[in-house]
Order: structure tokens, then C-alpha cells, then sequence
């Protein structure tokens, strides 16, 4: 019973948390998308730029916390006016929670006030797994040269509670501050937290 434990637990785990998310440090694979503005987005055309990668789920409390307090937003336009592109992926299977057409998506973009460039539509799942995302948000940074340099949550606060922020540490600010800065990163990579991506 002991040797099957470990696979039970694995088995039941929901399968975002299965992955195993791209070490920091390493190459990022490239891939391409389509966003809900209907344009075709392929992250080898922004090499040179410091990218964010953000996994969105509308309907995640956790996605809540930090748009209906405009904690992402002010996140997305800080670092945009530095020149940071910043993509929010929508991973959720048709059916699955947060699950959005490409005019759904727009007609969000538009209500949540979101600050990225586009949100990119995932409904196979191909980039999450790609990246091994495990959850929303789930936040990877890579370098000009197309490195990861940051992997895990936007802070340290595991809760849906907006008023945790003020006395959170922002992992995802410190981090491009750091790069921005032509420093290392220190703390590069996190336990992400949220909702778990709603993979098929």
C-alpha cells in the first residue's frame, strides 16, 4: 500500500499540478498564438525585450485579488512603459472554468482593464504544458536573450484576500527590477499559487 500511495496521490492531483515547470535559467522554448484580437503572436519576435508570461483564468478568486484591485494592471503598465512586454495565456479546456472564445476574451480585456499586450488563447493547453503551468496566476519572466529568469507566483501571500497585498513581497516586481537593472535575480524561482490550470 505504501508503494502505491505515491501514484494515488499523483492520480488525484489535479493535472496542472502534475507538471513540472521549466527550469530557470534555460532557454525557453519558442511558440506562437493567436490572441483574442485575432493576430498571431510569436514569442521569438520580441527577443531583445524582457516578456512576461502570466497564465489568466477570469473566473479564478485569485485572478480577482489582483485585477479587481488593480494590483496586475498597475504591474502590466509599470513595466510596459519600461518596455517589458507582458502576455496573459489562457490555457482553460472548452468547458473547464475560464474557458474563453476569442470574442470572449476581447470583450474581458476590455472590463478587467488589463494592461497586456494580449491575451493569448490556449484552449489545447500546448503552451501551459509547454511551460509546465501549473496555475493562475503562474508567472514566468524571461531575459532579452530568451532565458527564464523568474518562475512562480506574483508574491508571497497565498490567499484571495486583495487587502494581503499591500503587505505582500511582489516576487514579479523585485524580479524585473533586479533584470532591469542588469542584476541577477534573487529569488528566482517560487512555489506558484492559485487556481490550478484547467487543463483538458
Amino acid at each position: 500500500m505504501r508503494r502505491l500511495l505515491p501514484m494515488l496521490v499523483l492520480f488525484l492531483m489535479p493535472a496542472g499540478l502534475a507538471l513540472a515547470a521549466l527550469p530557470v535559467g534555460k532557454a525557453v522554448p519558442d511558440f506562437s498564438a493567436k490572441g483574442s484580437d485575432g493576430k498571431e503572436y510569436r514569442l521569438a519576435d520580441y527577443r531583445g525585450k524582457f516578456v512576461v508570461l502570466q497564465w489568466y483564468n477570469r473566473d479564478c478568486p485569485f485572478i480577482h485579488k489582483h485585477y479587481d484591485s488593480g494590483n496586475m494592471q498597475k504591474l502590466q503598465e509599470t513595466y510596459g512603459k519600461k518596455g517589458v512586454i507582458w502576455f496573459e495565456i489562457a490555457s482553460s479546456a472548452p468547458g473547464t472554468q475560464g474557458y474563453l472564445t476569442a470574442e470572449e476574451a476581447q470583450a474581458n480585456r476590455g472590463k478587467s482593464g488589463t494592461r497586456s499586450l494580449a491575451t493569448l488563447l490556449d484552449p489545447d493547453g500546448n503552451i501551459g504544458h509547454l511551460y509546465g503551468a501549473k496555475t493562475t496566476p503562474h508567472i514566468f519572466i524571461i531575459d532579452p536573450k530568451g532565458v527564464l529568469i523568474y518562475q512562480g507566483a506574483i508574491d508571497d501571500h497565498n490567499s484571495t484576500d486583495a487587502e494581503d497585498i499591500l503587505n505582500s513581497k511582489n516576487y514579479v516586481a523585485a524580479a524585473l527590477d533586479e533584470a532591469l537593472a542588469g542584476k541577477p535575480v534573487t529569488v528566482a524561482s517560487t512555489r506558484p499559487y492559485g487556481c490550478s490550470v484547467k487543463y483538458r
